[in-house]
């Protein structure tokens, strides 16, 4: 019995963790809507600050000092963040915030590169709660009690704040309506400043608290922002009360999960969340919420077929691409293949999030599917590309069309976190089935045929293909079914009404995405002569989502002006300088400060208004 009660009390000293860091996220997004990347950041800033001042300042006031004084920090960091950056976009499309804070993850972690070197940092114990305690003859240690019901009282201090001030009278009515609070003269740009410096303080409070648990790294961030946005999103989306019983479920989960469930440890949280919005596709606590534009913000424009102008100059590109291989040496050949693969992958997720209004956090599923059908034949049966080629969209289908199915059930983030659980899942699958898939050893050996092995060939096969495959996506976006298909995007309830099953045509359409994404991922295995799970990962999604903003999501040359500067910027960095990161994060918010549209997007603009 004593083993199950520290079990117990270790999941709930997990969970309060959890609950400060999702608190945060929750309170941020409730408010001001924004999808913050880079709440993960503010966390190991937290962190990284904490145990900076602990070294230094020796006792128990050192300690809690260096604590306090970390989370003060990251909360003026998340002041900083929306003074300089957000306020500038509060007009733009809300996707383009989230952009904005993915800039804003890379530049912190090159920012802490740089500061605090790559090693791994120990923090030191907390000053009288070094030791354990016997609960039922099994140790435990005295800080966990600490962080156990320091949970609670962060809970019942936000309800006093929320429901005791006139200020969280105010941010509870900007959660409910953000456009009416505004025509009530309520300074929103004040209350966004603060709710930001809030959300931010308890991140940084939430990594402060871990430096006597875990070391400090430059891996922290994304780890627990993934985790906080399960427990954000399992609770509700805006809902304090539902990011507590969140977190203490998936505590308990973790804890318990290991011994039950050993094999799918890696992934449990995201089953878990998978199941949940299935049965409640608004999270356990949460509400439906329409999920307003900020004022000023207009309609999604009108997709139009190319004017003739605009055929000349596709045209004039793809004969340009078609000459590059008398001209270009091998690297650059070898950039250019991986651009167009890109392409085909951002074209792809554009169809859905464009044309379908469905946003994907975990588009690379399809990608990576589509990688392995190709060499998952080399592997066990030593088939030839072609048969790569065909099996590897086939495979891809598949999973969009079982994952699909659930998926276009849901609307918002949170249909973009089942999107994201569902990747997770299949990446989980990949990593651990090492009698199949080689597991994090990969397959290796997946080169195209000897006829397609020189550069130049296979360039000209990767140029047919992902043009190929984009113009394909242009032509069904202009089909009676693309028309039907942004007319579920725009207004649902009418487009029932007059016939349309919008569902059905957002399940075929998330299948034709994961489709194009596959057959992009069977040509990168071929490029890269291997296959690995991290085609499946959290960081590839969230490239693909980087390269369809960046280009602008609406318009249909988006996706490929946004791969072309994205992965130009990347490859180019990298190769420049250790810090490539930072200049990436500026470049990109830079960008898009100046193109809150995206780069085409803005062009675009300029032409309606001339």
């Amino acid at each position: 019995m004593g083993f199950y009660v520290v079990q117990c009390l270790s999941g709930l000293a997990q969970a309060s963790s959890l609950f400060l860091v999702a608190a945060g996220l929750s309170i941020i997004f409730g408010v001001t809507r924004i999808v913050n990347f880079a709440h993960g950041s503010f966390y190991m800033v937290g962190a990284y600050i904490a145990v900076t001042l602990a070294e230094r300042w020796a006792g128990g006031f050192g300690f809690w000092g260096a604590v306090a004084i970390a989370a003060f920090g990251t909360g003026l960091l998340g002041v900083v963040l929306e003074m300089l950056v957000l306020r500038r976009l509060y007009r733009s499309p809300e996707l383009f915030q989230l952009l904005a804070t993915f800039g804003v993850v890379l530049i912190v972690q090159d920012a802490a590169l740089a500061i605090w070197g790559p090693e791994d940092l120990l923090g030191p114990r907390a000053p009288g709660l070094e030791g354990v305690v016997r609960i039922l003859g099994r140790p435990f240690p005295k800080y966990e009690l600490l962080l156990i019901a320091l949970g609670p009282l962060v809970l019942g201090l936000l309800w006093l704040l929320f429901n005791r001030t006139r200020w969280g009278t105010l941010v509870r009515a900007a959660t409910q309506d953000r456009e009416m609070t505004a025509a009530l003269g309520i300074n929103q740009t004040w209350l966004f400043t603060s709710v930001l410096f809030l959300g931010s303080l308890l991140a940084g409070l939430g990594g402060a608290l871990q430096i006597p648990r875990e070391a400090v790294n430059l891996h922290m961030d994304i780890n627990i922002v993934v985790e906080a946005f399960v427990v954000v999103v399992v609770g509700g989306m805006g809902s304090v009360g539902g990011a507590f019983l969140a977190a203490v479920l998936i505590g308990q989960l973790q804890a318990f999960g290991i011994l039950i469930f050993p094999q799918i440890t890696l992934v449990i949280v995201f089953l878990f969340m998978a199941v949940v919005l299935v049965v409640r596709p608004h999270g356990l606590l949460g509400r439906p919420q329409a999920l307003a534009r900020a004022a000023g913000n207009q309609q999604e424009p009108l997709l139009r077929p190319a004017t003739p102008a605009g055929r000349l100059v596709g045209a004039a590109l793809l004969a340009v691409l078609a000459l590059l291989p008398a001209l270009a040496g091998d690297y650059a050949l070898t950039v250019l293949t991986e651009i167009l693969i890109l392409t085909l992958f951002a074209a792809s997720l554009h169809f859905i999030m464009g044309p379908g209004g469905m946003i994907s956090f975990g588009h690379a599923a399809y990608f990576g599917l589509g990688a392995y059908g190709a060499g998952l034949l080399v592997k066990h049966f030593a088939a030839g590309m072609l048969p790569g080629l065909v099996a590897a969209p086939l495979l891809a289908a598949g999973g969009a069309l079982l994952f699909g199915w659930f998926c276009v059930r849901l609307s918002g983030v949170y249909l973009a976190m089942l999107t994201l659980a569902f990747a997770q899942i299949t990446w989980s699958v990949a990593f651990q089935w090492q009698a199949v898939t080689g597991g994090d050893n990969g397959i290796l050996g997946v080169w195209p045929d000897g006829w397609a092995s020189p550069r130049w060939v296979f360039y000209y096969l990767t140029l047919a293909c992902c043009a190929g495959g984009v113009l394909m996506l242009r032509r069904i976006i202009f089909s009676p079914f693309g028309y039907a298909l942004r007319a579920g995007r725009d207004s649902p309830l009418r487009a029932d009404a007059v016939g349309i099953d919008v569902r059905r045509i957002q399940w075929l359409a998330f299948t034709l995405a994961g489709t194009f994404a596959g057959l992009g991922g069977g040509l990168y295995a071929y490029a890269k002569g291997s296959v690995f799970p991290n085609l499946m990962a959290i960081p590839r999604s969230v490239d693909a989502l980087v390269m369809v903003l960046l280009g602008g999501v609406q318009t249909l040359t988006g996706p490929v002006v946004g791969a072309a500067v994205f992965h130009t910027l990347n490859t180019e960095m990298v190769r420049h300088t250790e810090y490539w990161r930072l200049l990436l994060g500026v470049s990109i918010i830079v960008l898009v400060l100046v193109f809150p549209m995206g780069i085409a997007g803005a062009f675009r603009r300029r032409e309606r208004a001339a």
